[in-house]
């Protein structure tokens, strides 16, 4: 629950919240605005704590033209889920080395097409998957992506539709070799927004087994492990600094496999790019569903089907900020659509002010990442969340 205003200086410096008002200042509701700075500030310093590991930006995070060149331009390396995003990175100018195909669902042609754009790296978990990269991406390198046990602790899981045990990836990898693949490595993910650092611990050590395994039984010397992604942004639910999550992961690693690391990649999305965004939206309506209901429902004009899907089963809560002031009062937060699934906190108690009118501005806070591109094409008519890039 939360009842106490939400203040800009525990989210953003002066100077970016400045930056990102003077503009929505001029705009008309609803849209998204990122501060590219910020951005540019969260990749160095996620490179600053792994200055061994080659970073590949989830794409799917947020495909802005804006990123993918600001990260292009860092050196940033790109994982990408589908035909559309490597047609888009590639586009502006990213070589095909610097692209790993980071989806295990993916049509035989669509490995066809990676593979004759000069891509050789693909993410698998199921043979039939592998099988098809063996005919259309010849002699590739295959990393395997295993499930993992954190997911309770995430706040958006992600190891129940992608992954596989532990004991079919060692044969998935035999096989690999056997298909004149090169099985490269593993690959995990904890969930994202993890909050539990010892999710990774675990993963890793499950690396280890498979690691020591497959090299000491059939002679298959494993060279990589992809981390995933899983760094939180700054929220409501608190987290550790980067810099906690770095070293621990790091103490895991060492612990696990010695100075000598093998390759390491981390596939980052959320931490780089969502605090980087604010949401702006316009309350629609506020009322009451009867003469003695103690709490207020207030529509916005942005909701889960345009850019804020995250709060579906309450899993995201944004910090959700007003520049009115005063007494505070618990209300249900909806969006504006003929949708009742268009709600986005109602057991979450929100408090906003009592004098909250219709016409004022609510500033969601930290929605850089998984709003625009979550964002319906044309549901009830309403088109996609407006994005500015300054």
């Amino acid at each position: 629950m939360t009842t106490e205003a939400i203040r800009v200086e525990d989210y953003y410096e002066p100077a970016t919240f400045r930056r990102i008002k003077d503009l929505a200042d001029t705009r008309e509701t609803p849209f998204v605005v990122i501060d590219t700075e910020t951005v540019g500030k969260h990749y160095d310093e996620l490179i600053g704590h792994f200055p061994f590991a080659k970073v590949h930006y989830a794409v799917k995070a947020n495909p802005a033209v804006e990123l993918i060149t600001l990260l292009r331009d860092r050196g940033a390396n790109f994982d990408i889920a589908s035909i559309y995003e490597l047609e888009k990175v590639m586009g502006l100018g990213v070589g095909a080395e610097r692209c790993i195909f980071g989806n295990t669902i993916k049509k035989a042609r669509d490995i066809r097409a990676f593979y004759e754009k000069g891509v050789r790296m693909f993410a698998t978990d199921s043979e039939a998957d592998l099988r098809n990269i063996a005919k259309a991406a010849p002699g590739s390198r295959v990393y395997v992506r295993i499930l993992t046990e954190g997911t309770h602790t995430a706040d958006w899981p992600l190891s129940r539709k992608f992954g596989c045990q532990t004991d079919m990836a060692l044969d998935l990898m035999i096989l690999a070799r056997d298909l004149g693949l090169d099985p490269y490595g593993v690959s995990f993910h904890v969930g994202s927004q993890q909050r539990d650092i010892g999710a990774w611990d675990a993963a890793i050590g499950k690396v280890k087994i498979m690691f020591e395994r497959l090299r000491d039984e059939v002679g298959i010397e494993l060279k990589m492990i992809n981390l995933g992604g899983g760094f939180p942004a700054n929220y409501i639910t608190k987290t550790n600094d980067l810099a906690l999550y770095a070293q621990e992961i790091i103490r895991f690693l060492k612990e696990d496999f010695g100075e000598q690391l093998p390759e390491i990649i981390l596939e980052p999305g959320r931490s780089l790019i969502a605090n980087a965004g604010v949401l702006v939206s316009e309350v629609v309506l506020i009322s009451r569903k009867s003469r003695t209901a103690l709490q207020r429902w207030v529509f916005t004009d942005v909701g889960k089907f345009s850019g804020l899907i995250e709060t579906l089963d309450e899993a995201i809560k944004y910090p959700i900020y007003t520049e009115k002031k005063g007494e505070m009062e618990e209300v249900v937060i909806a969006g504006p659509t003929c949708d009742s699934a268009d709600i986005m906190y109602e057991n979450y108690k929100y408090g906003l002010p009592l004098n909250l009118a219709i016409g004022d501005r609510l500033y969601w806070f930290s929605t850089g990442a998984y709003t625009t591109s979550y964002s319906a094409v044309e549901f009830n008519g309403f088109p996609p969340l407006k994005a500015y890039y300054i």
